[in-house]
Formats: structure tokens, C-alpha cells, sequence
């Protein structure tokens, strides 16, 4: 425990980075020079020593200012003073005052225009814009996020009302539908997925650092994308606030799990590890010379400490251009250890319970934002980013000797051992431009263009297994499939075109009535190639070679095995699909305001055209074709009506559609840790969709909001992730009902529930502030499990078993709950406190199946369940002086037991019992920082 305390000490956090509150920001010119910049004029906030200077360009900024009004003075040798009261500072926000100054000459109060710039990663900002708002939407900043300290966007999501996310999968859910029925865009573009199990990309990867807020839009608007049921999250890249920006920062802390004796003196990598360096990997030997010319034994890692260490840097530059960047590398660890089983009709299959992962985690990211203001009426955007993320995982079980999971010998001959050692790079590209241009008054074209890259690739998976048998424990090969021993290669590439052309015509813009129509076009061509080969290594006979220990199975691949005939490859032939996706729309959206009313309608034709072709094992004639087209229309109906200026009522209808993916169409198995295979299934079609919500809002002030909302979602043919008939272990995607049903209603509320108090001489505010979020969603879902005939009315299959013809939706928790509660004072040497918690109650897995179609009363394999949990994380931090701050982080500190669960009644009792399939701790992670302020 010494080297951990002191390693965790001498990484003790530092974190450089601007506090921002709020602040007056602008320029200074001269007036008996042409209202040229002029520099090195004083600008003081009277009755304080708060001050600074402009500099050469005339550019000055007063940051860090607790809300309140106050008094600001401009100074300059031989110039007038002028002095400017009552000029109010928000939270969040930057006040912009451009002041022109001369010698002899005053400034009238009335000549002086003081704007306020919303932060759009501020909490009252983005309360404003969903009060204005036509859809339904919700939104958290980058602000409140550092608050509560959430460290990625997958998190974040979690914190906004119906939102969850699957522990097992990482699946994130909104109002109960999750990864087939979401869409994802970053600055309003879509951006692919780095997974092949998934249509979104893994929320997790975005550091909150490089984001300025999060949203969820409930509700369908006809300018994004049709293919989405439960809403579109929208992550908005971070832009420079005020003239300029620099911060360096560093952090550590430790994940409990791996802090116990025995794991964090013995933390396993795969020796892939050695070729990877800063979290990138890299070696040209090809899958077959690694069988010889790399190791298969695990890696001891030397003090698995999580580390992070950031920078940013940005500069406005003659208010016409701006560049910001923003760079980041982590590395993190977990360990679990739990208990797997699979069930098969009902009868035990596989057991381990010693199930154990070790996973180190490394991220680097970097954001290049820059803005040109060619003038006051065209705008330029170019927005880079990048992220690598190496993900090492080395998966054990049967290390106790009760390990029985694959079935070739008798409980009393062996028991086995499995070792999968996995690593995971994935690396992203998202290239976008985006412009705005004021054509006149009433009319602003919008567009904007994007091209991605994604190499998500697997590039040396090892995987043994082996028996332990009880007669003298010696170590023997896995005799079956030729494959038990193995390396395998994996390799995804998406390159993806996207972009919108939108024009905005603001017909009328009155106080009592205002008509506004945006007519535009998307496109989006994504296509991807995937590659996966297993090599094998399998014995010229039962016993011939014997490794002398499970720590050691490396030591019989070796060269001269191979070319003695001992040991002999078996090269399985490449499995190939090519994916692409060609969507082309146009839409228009009609806006008219009358008086407290609002009515948005809008209409979009899109058509969407998927082919995959195939060329895989486990294909009748391992080639195919799965093509896919839709045409179809797709409307949105929204209506406001403002109660009063506090609070109002929406209501959004829309039809949306829910394509299938790649992988879900494309034949393809993909083998997990434990054996259980996922495959797509090329006769899967689309599912239709129609959404009905209708929100109450009252917003007490612009930081406060109360809100109750109601929703129905109507699925036609939902797709399921399903138990395969034949094999408990082989999981697909089906059309398994002809109609699905969800509904529930959400509850939110912001409150203060005690504010500090505002001396209204000087603006200061002292005392304590104390803040409450909650917001819950009750859901009722269901989905029949229907019959298939063909034409002739002739049995096919069924997806119901032991009676049931209906079931609930996969990955829909009927309670979703999240709050927090946030004090903080106010004044010199504040200490802030935030405590959130995170609940969803039980969800589906994967849907149940029959194992004999014939006879799914008594031989089907029930659905499984992941069970609720509660996620508790915790954030301390303390002022010290000016400059100081002491940070403390606490996540998941419950850390409570996650489980998936499987009814099961054998044929033999006939006594149904609910059954622990899977259960592993994540640990909690804890972090230390000392911030200091510039």
C-alpha cells in the first residue's frame, strides 16, 4: 500500500483553468484616431480592485466577476474618464461593452450599447434556449457538468430526465429505447460508429472538456434525420468565450477494485502492450507470424494508477477570427470479478465463477475549433477532432479449478480454463465546416459539410482454452473445433460524407405575430468495410504438447512445435462485408407565432438505400446480398402555447423510422469473452414509428424550471436483440413482434432552494446557495411475440414460449431517476459540494426464445434481466485565496453488485427460480486535484 499512496501523491492532481462565473468583456478605440484599437486603457469595476488593461488590438476582458450590477470605470492619460453604472453580470454569461474614447470629449450613456452573450455551456443559458425552443429538448453545459464532475458525454446524458445507460451493454436509452432507436450528430452533422455492435458512437469517448453542452431533443424535427424514435443527441463542440483562453492541468486517482492486495501488485495487460505506446498501437507482423513471434502469456502492469493531464489554448484576434485547442490523455483501469452462467433449455450450460477482467483504458483527444467573422453578416466555422482509444482487456475464468464451459469433458475428467486477451484501438476523425451568411434582413442561409473516418479495429485478439485435468492437474489443449487456441484479427473502416444546405426566411417578426420558413436539403454517404480471420493452433494428437502451467501457456508455440508436426495451423478463411448507406432528403418547416400561440409544422421526404454485401463462414454459400430501400414521408406537428411568461404547454407529433444496421443485416458472428456469439440476420427490415408528447414548463427564473411531461410511442414490426433458436449462446436480431407500445410520463425540476444574498451597494453576495435537480420517468412498455406463416399459412417459427404472447421492450426500465443536490457559498474562499445519484430499475437484456420450436412450452431459454442499481458519485472542492482550489471526486461510491438474472424451471422439478447469469462490482473510482487560477 506504500507505493500506492505515494504514486497517488505524486500525481496528485494540478489543474490550471479559468474559473468563469461571469464577465464584461469589449474594445476600446479612439476616437481622434479614426476609432482606431486603442491599447493600454484602464478598465476598473469601481470600489474594487478588479481591473485590467486593453491591449494592442483595443481588446479587454474582466473575467471571473460574481453575478451582480456594477459600476465600471475607463481610464486613459489624457483622455476623458467615463464611468458606466448598473451594468449587470449573469452567471454564464459575458457582457459585451465597446467603448470609443477622446481627449476632450465625454461619452453619453445613451451612445454606449451593452450587450449580453449567453454562454452556451452555462446552465441558465441553456434553460433559456429550451424556454424558447419549439421541440421538446433538454440540455446540460459544460458548467454544470465540471460541477458534478461528469468527465465524458456518455455521463452526461444520464444526468437529463428519461435518460439511462446500460451497464452490460453501454447502451444509453432514452424513455426506455436504446441504441437502433437514437441518433447522433456533433454540431448538427451525423457521426459514425466505432463499434460493430453499435449504431452510435460510444458516447464515452468524448471528454466533457471539449464539448459545450449536451442535448437531447425528444421530439422529431424534419431537419435531422428520420431514422430515430426516442430523440437525437447533439453534442456541441466548444468555441473560445472572450479574447483568449490558456489552462494546463493534471489528475490522478484509483478505482478501488484495483487497489485491493493481489490485483494492484498483479494487474494483467496482454502482451500486446508492449507495441503499444502513449495508447497507440502499432506493429507489421501479420496474424499467423504472431502465433510465434509474439508472447501469449499476460503482462504484469507496475502501478495502475488512472492519470489525466489536459491543455487549452485559444485567441480572438481583431474580433474577426478566433482559434481555439483543446487537447487531452487519459488512462484509466477497472477489475471486476463475478459470476457468469448460460442456461440451455433450462439446464445449466456453462459456469464460471471466478469471471475476472482486467481492462486499461487510454484516451487522447484533441479539438481544433477555429471562427472568421468575414463581417457582420457571414460567419465561418471549421471544427476538427480527433480522438485514439486503446482499450487493453485480459478476460479469466476457471482459474479456481470449478470452471465447466466448454462441454468436452466430464465434470469428474477436467474442469476448464478460458483466457481472452483483447485489444481495442479505435481512432476518429470528424472533419466539419459550417457557415452562416445574412443574405438580407429576413433571409440567413445555413450549410455545412463533414467528412469522417473511423478505423475501429481489434488488430491481435488471443484467446486459450484449455482443460485442467483432476487426475494429476496437468494442463491439456482444448480438443474440439481446431480454433480453442488462437489469434484472430479485426479491422473496421467507415468513411462517411454528410452535410445540410438550409434556408431561413423570418417573413414576419413581430411582437404579437411572426411567420418563419426553413426549407433545405441533407445528404449523407457512409460506407464501411469490415475484415475479421481467426488463425488456429490444434495438436497433431490429444497430449502430444502440454503447457506446464495456465501462466504459461505461451511456452509451446513456439517454432519448432510447428515445424516438428507437433503443432499445425488452421487458417480459417477471411470473413468480409462491405456496408453502404446513401440518404438523401429535403424538408421545409413552417413556423407561425400568434400571440401566446406557436405552430411548427413540417414535412421531409427521405430516401434511405442500404446494401450490404457478404462473404462469411456461417452463410450457406458463404456470399450474399441484403439490400434495403425506403422511401418515405415523414411529418412533425409541434404547438406552444405560452400560459404567461413563466410557463407553457407543448405538444409534438411526428412518424419517424428505424432502419436496420450493418451488423444487424450482415450475417457476421462475433464470438464475446465468454463464448456467446452475436449475428445479424439478413431478412430484417425497418421498423416505423409514431410519437406523441405533450410538456408542461414553468420556469420560476431564468435558472429555475419545473416540468411534467407525457409521452406515447407507437413501434410497428421493433426490432430485438434475441436468444436464437438452436443455441443458448447465439444471440440475433429480429422483427419478433408486429407491434410495440410505450408510454410514461417525466417529471423535472431545478430548483434553489436557498440563494445567496446580494448586497445591492456593490453587487458582492455572501451566504450560501443551495440547489436541488430531480427528475423522474415512470414507463409502461410492451411488445407482442408473434407467429410466423408463409404464405400458405404453414408454421415457420415463433418467438413465444411457455405460454407468453406478449413481453416488455429490450433495455426499457420502467423507473429512471436522477437528482442532485449542490451547495456552494458565496464570497472569498467559496466551498462547493455537489452529491448526485443515478437509478434505473430493471431492464430486458435479451429477449427470451424457444429452444424446439415444437415444443416452447417446455424448451425455450427466458429472457434476460439486468437488475437496478444506484450510482452515487460525489464532488468537494474548497477556495483557497485567489488562486487555489482543492478538488475531491468520488464516483460510483456505492459501488454496488450489477447482475443479469434468467428465470429457469428444468423439466425435471418443473420449479421456476430466477437465476444470477452474470454479476461483477466496477469499484469505485476515486480522484484528488489542486487547481490553481490564473
Amino acid at each position: 500500500m506504500k507505493k500506492l499512496f505515494l504514486s497517488l501523491l505524486l500525481l496528485a492532481a494540478v489543474q490550471l483553468n479559468a474559473q468563469e462565473l461571469g464577465s464584461i468583456a469589449g474594445t476600446i478605440t479612439d476616437k481622434e484616431v479614426n476609432n482606431e484599437p486603442l491599447p493600454f486603457a484602464n478598465i476598473l469595476i469601481k470600489g474594487t480592485t478588479k481591473g485590467t488593461t486593453s491591449d494592442f488590438d483595443g481588446l479587454y476582458e474582466i473575467a471571473d466577476l460574481e453575478p451582480g450590477t456594477y459600476t465600471v470605470v475607463y481610464s486613459f492619460v489624457g483622455y476623458e474618464t467615463v464611468e458606466l453604472p448598473n451594468i449587470l453580470v449573469e452567471a454564464g454569461k459575458v457582457t459585451t461593452i465597446d467603448l470609443g474614447m477622446a481627449a476632450n470629449e465625454g461619452v453619453s450613456l445613451d451612445e454606449v450599447v451593452v450587450v449580453t452573450v449567453a454562454r452556451k455551456d452555462s446552465e441558465v443559458a441553456l434553460l433559456l434556449d429550451q424556454k424558447k425552443a419549439v421541440e421538446i429538448k433538454e440540455s446540460i453545459g459544460a458548467q454544470q457538468l465540471g460541477k458534478i464532475g461528469v468527465s465524458d458525454v456518455a455521463t452526461a446524458t444520464t444526468k437529463i430526465s428519461g435518460v439511462s445507460s446500460s451497464e452490460a451493454s453501454g447502451d444509453v436509452f432514452v424513455r426506455g429505447l436504446g441504441d437502433r432507436y437514437l441518433a447522433t450528430t456533433l454540431n448538427g452533422l451525423p457521426v459514425p460508429s466505432d463499434d460493430v455492435e453499435k449504431k452510435n458512437i460510444d458516447l464515452g469517448l468524448f471528454p466533457t472538456r471539449v464539448i459545450q453542452n449536451v442535448s437531447v431533443s425528444k421530439t422529431y424535427s424534419v431537419q435531422t434525420s428520420a431514422d430515430q424514435s426516442s430523440g437525437n443527441i447533439n453534442i456541441s463542440s466548444r468555441e473560445l468565450a472572450g479574447s483568449g483562453e490558456l489552462s494546463l492541468g493534471v489528475q490522478s486517482g484509483i478505482n478501488t477494485n484495483v487497489a485491493q492486495s493481489g490485483v494492484y501488485d498483479d494487474f494483467k495487460v496482454s502482451p500486446n502492450s508492449r507495441n503499444t505506446d502513449f495508447g497507440f498501437y502499432a506493429q507489421d507482423r501479420s496474424t499467423q507470424e504472431l502465433i510465434t513471434q509474439q508472447g501469449w502469456n499476460t503482462i504484469q502492469r507496475e502501478n495502475p494508477i488512472d492519470y489525466r493531464f489536459n491543455f487549452v489554448a485559444g485567441k480572438q484576434i481583431k474580433e474577426r477570427f478566433a482559434a481555439l485547442l483543446t487537447a487531452s490523455h487519459n488512462t484509466s483501469h477497472t477489475y471486476g470479478q463475478g459470476l457468469f452462467r448460460q442456461f440451455r433449455s433450462n439446464f445449466i450450460d456453462d459456469t464460471i465463477t471466478d469471471a475476472t477482467n482486467f481492462n486499461r483504458r487510454a484516451v487522447t483527444s484533441a479539438l481544433l475549433d477555429l471562427t472568421f467573422f468575414a463581417n457582420d453578416k457571414n460567419k465561418l466555422k471549421s471544427t476538427t477532432f480527433f480522438i485514439n482509444t486503446t482499450n487493453e482487456e485480459v478476460y479469466e475464468g476457471g482459474r479456481n479449478g470449478e470452471g465447466t464451459i466448454f462441454e468436452e469433458t466430464d465434470v469428474n475428467e477436467a474442469f476448464q480454463f478460458i483466457r481472452d486477451q483483447n485489444t481495442k484501438q479505435t481512432r476518429l476523425l470528424v472533419t466539419q465546416l459550417l457557415g452562416t451568411h445574412k443574405l438580407g434582413e429576413k433571409n440567413t442561409l445555413e450549410w455545412a459539410g463533414g467528412y469522417n473516418l473511423v478505423d475501429a479495429d481489434e488488430p491481435n485478439r488471443i484467446r486459450n482454452e484449455v482443460n485442467i485435468m483432476n487426475n494429476d492437474g496437468r494442463i491439456q489443449l482444448g480438443r474440439t473445433g481446431g480454433f480453442q487456441q488462437r489469434k484472430s484479427k479485426q479491422e473496421i473502416s467507415d468513411a462517411e460524407f454528410s452535410g445540410y444546405l438550409k434556408d431561413v426566411l423570418q417573413i414576419i417578426d413581430e411582437e404579437e405575430k411572426s411567420f418563419k420558413v426553413e426549407v433545405g436539403i441533407n445528404y449523407r454517404n457512409k460506407e464501411r468495410d469490415f475484415f475479421s480471420q481467426f488463425i488456429g493452433v490444434e495438436e497433431r494428437a490429444t497430449d502430444v504438447v502440454n503447457p506446464p502451467s495456465i501462466d504459461d501457456l505461451g511456452s509451446i508455440f513456439q517454432r519448432g512445435n510447428f515445424e516438428n508436426g507437433l503443432l499445425e495451423f488452421n487458417i480459417l478463411q477471411p470473413d468480409l462485408y462491405n456496408g453502404k448507406l446513401i440518404s438523401q432528403a429535403a424538408f421545409a418547416d413552417f413556423n407561425v407565432g400568434l400571440g401566446k400561440w406557436n405552430f411548427n409544422a413540417g414535412l421531409r421526404y427521405q430516401k434511405d438505400d442500404i446494401n450490404v454485401g457478404f462473404d462469411v463462414g456461417n452463410f450457406p454459400g458463404r456470399i450474399g446480398e441484403s439490400v434495403k430501400e425506403y422511401n418515405n414521408l415523414y411529418p412533425s406537428l409541434n404547438v406552444k402555447y405560452d400560459i404567461n411568461e413563466k410557463s407553457g404547454l407543448r405538444l409534438a407529433l411526428s412518424r419517424t423510422i428505424t432502419l436496420p444496421e450493418f451488423k444487424e443485416i450482415s450475417p457476421f458472428e462475433y464470438v464475446s469473452q465468454t463464448g456467446q456469439v452475436t449475428r445479424g440476420n439478413p431478412d430484417l427490415e425497418a421498423s416505423r414509428d409514431l410519437n406523441y408528447d405533450l410538456k408542461w414548463e414553468y420556469f420560476p427564473s431564468n435558472g429555475q424550471l419545473i416540468s411534467l411531461a407525457a409521452f406515447y410511442k407507437d413501434i410497428s414490426d421493433p426490432i430485438n436483440k434475441v436468444q436464437d433458436r438452436g443455441s443458448a449462446g447465439v444471440f440475433s436480431f429480429f422483427n419478433s413482434g408486429e407491434k410495440a407500445e410505450i408510454y410514461g410520463f417525466e417529471a423535472e425540476t431545478k430548483i434553489d432552494l436557498v440563494s445567496p444574498i446580494t448586497n445591492d451597494e456593490d453587487g458582492s453576495m455572501s451566504g450560501y446557495g443551495l440547489n436541488l435537480v430531480f427528475n423522474a420517468t415512470r414507463m409502461w412498455h410492451s411488445q407482442d411475440l408473434k407467429e410466423v406463416r408463409d404464405e400458405d399459412g404453414n408454421f415457420v417459427r415463433t418467438f413465444r414460449y411457455k405460454g407468453l404472447t406478449e413481453t416488455g421492450l429490450q433495455g426499457a426500465s420502467d423507473w429512471i431517476v436522477n437528482t442532485s443536490l449542490n451547495f456552494n457559498t458565496a464570497g472569498e474562499n467559496s466551498f462547493d459540494a455537489s452529491l448526485t445519484a443515478n437509478y434505473a430499475s430493471d431492464k430486458i437484456f435479451a429477449l427470451g426464445a424457444p429452444e424446439i420450436q415444437s415444443q416452447s412450452e417446455t424448451f425455450y431459454n427466458d429472457a434476460i434481466v439486468e437488475k437496478g442499481f444506484v450510482v452515487l458519485d460525489a464532488v468537494i472542492s474548497k477556495e483557497f485565496g485567489e488562486h487555489w482550489r482543492v478538488r475531491l471526486i468520488g464516483r460510483n461510491l456505492l459501488n454496488p453488485e450489477i447482475k443479469r438474472t434468467q428465470l429457469v424451471k428444468p423439466s425435471t422439478t418443473n420449479i421456476e427460480t430466477d437465476e444470477i447469469v452474470r454479476s461483477y462490482t466496477a469499484g469505485s473510482q476515486l480522484s484528488l486535484g489542486l487547481n490553481y487560477t490564473f
